[in-house]
């Protein structure tokens, strides 16, 4: 894994602490509500398998860098909570042929304190669960917010690939996630940044709607 070069120290920017009228409100459909589907078990466990094993062959290659351009970004949530990226992960690959942002939210079990300062560091071994992911852009890693949520903020290449990642990646979270917590918001057309300078679309995933049956 590298890192791509920096630009001195950036103070950190607040999003969502005002309004931004240049950019409109991202579009959501009554159906892009968050939620918890998930794949079944084999397809994910296969599906991680192979992300694994895709991953390691990136970051041997070099493809895989830290970039610090939004390190330190405070996003100002609607409900007065915030957040602050404090990792940025993208993958050096062509652009996406059919943009959309995921949104995938948890709050983990039983860390408090210290812990979280822990999680954050030991967070970056699970780059491994993703990176290698068909379609499969680039990340934000967010702190918790005032609520102990965590959130990744994702560019993905095709809202199926997404919502196939976020339904893998259920099983995994939901180990280390309180119950009912593990939920996620795929945005078909919408860039990352777009979704970042509209903090209430980011709020949205959580909302509930009824999941396919069976899932």
């Amino acid at each position: 894994m590298t890192f791509a070069p920096g630009h001195g120290r950036v103070p950190p920017r607040i999003l969502g602490a005002e309004p931004v009228h240049p950019t409109p409100e991202v579009p959501v459909a009554d159906d892009d509500r968050s939620c918890a589907e998930r794949e079944r078990p084999g397809v994910a466990l296969r599906s991680l398998a192979r992300c694994a094993g895709e991953s390691a062959v990136l970051l041997a290659s070099g493809r895989v860098r830290l970039r610090p351009d939004r390190v330190g970004t405070v996003l100002r949530l609607p409900d007065g909570t915030a957040s602050r990226v404090y990792r940025e992960t993208v993958l050096d690959r062509a652009p996406a042929a059919e943009p959309c942002a995921l949104v995938v939210r948890f709050r983990l079990r039983a860390v408090r304190g210290r812990g979280h300062a822990w999680f954050r560091r030991e967070s970056l071994l699970n780059t491994v669960l993703f990176v290698g992911f068909p379609g499969f852009v680039s990340k934000l890693w967010m702190t918790h917010d005032d609520h102990g949520v965590y959130r990744g903020i994702y560019d993905w290449d095709g809202a199926r690939a997404a919502e196939h990642y976020a339904g893998s990646l259920w099983w995994v979270l939901a180990l280390v996630s309180v119950p009912g917590s593990v939920r996620h918001l795929v945005l078909p057309g919408v860039h990352r940044d777009e979704l970042l300078a509209d903090p209430a679309a980011v709020a949205r995933c959580g909302e509930v709607r009824p999941c396919a049956p069976g899932t």
